[in-house]
């Protein structure tokens, strides 16, 4: 059941009453559309990774902020964020925009999540900046951000479309299993290295989570080899 937030300045409000204060939030967003059609999709991976790290904090993501579904926790004693934005893909930006100046955050607090097709499917990348790369719903947030590209990204790969198909098609289609096995494996990984950037920080994590995801689908996979070209590094 969806309701809309009414306690919503809670982390504004007692971030300045706090003491100590509280510290500095994450604010997490998952790039996808909604409605029912779209679930499963390959576009749609930034929601799944919102909802898998969700779960794995125990937070609820159903509240409606700022044109997204909503949830807050905390990632031991730093506040997370954590946004699905609802106005479909081409428009994220009218979302993550204010829900970024809501809580006055700076731009290397935000993470954006997104499908990526230059990826192998199945492998991730943390950056903690860039441009867009074509991809529409990543425009919309630098456009709404006036251009600023100062925020994190966590990539999650997909692959490339076979042959001629069209890569619009190929987004709006469901992984075949072999694919959502490795998809599977990624989100859980993903869930996992978002845990420890509040601790750690970002540029200690993605030194050692992009060298180990480069390099996770060259050992021996002897089920996954010659199977689809999709799946391939």
């Amino acid at each position: 059941m969806l309701r809309r937030l009414n306690g919503v300045q809670g982390w504004r409000l007692s971030s300045l009453s706090s003491n100590p204060p509280l510290k500095l939030p994450w604010l997490l967003i998952g790039l996808g559309n909604p409605g029912h059609k779209f679930l499963g999709t390959r576009h749609n991976i930034g929601f799944e990774l919102i909802d898998a790290f969700a779960e794995k904090l125990g937070i609820s993501v159903c509240d409606v902020h700022c044109k997204a579904l909503f949830g807050q926790g905390f990632v031991g004693d730093v506040p997370v964020f954590l946004a699905k934005p609802q106005t479909y893909m081409n428009l994220s930006g009218e979302s993550t925009g204010p829900l970024a100046a809501y809580y006055k955050l700076p731009l290397n607090r935000v993470m954006v999540f997104h499908d990526d097709l230059e990826l192998p499917c199945g492998v991730l990348r943390l950056q903690d900046k860039g441009g867009h790369g074509s991809h529409n719903g990543l425009k919309s947030v630098i456009d709404h951000f006036r251009g600023n590209k100062e925020f994190a990204r966590l990539r999650i790969g997909i692959g490339r479309p076979p042959g001629q198909m069209d890569p619009k098609a190929f987004l709006l289609q469901k992984f075949n299993n072999l694919a959502r096995e490795r998809i599977d494996v990624a989100l859980k990984e993903g869930a996992d290295v978002l845990k420890l950037i509040p601790s750690e920080g970002l540029a200690e994590c993605a030194q050692w989570f992009n060298k180990e995801q480069k390099y996770k689908h060259i050992r021996p996979e002897t089920h996954f080899e010659g199977v689809n070209s999709n799946l391939a590094p």
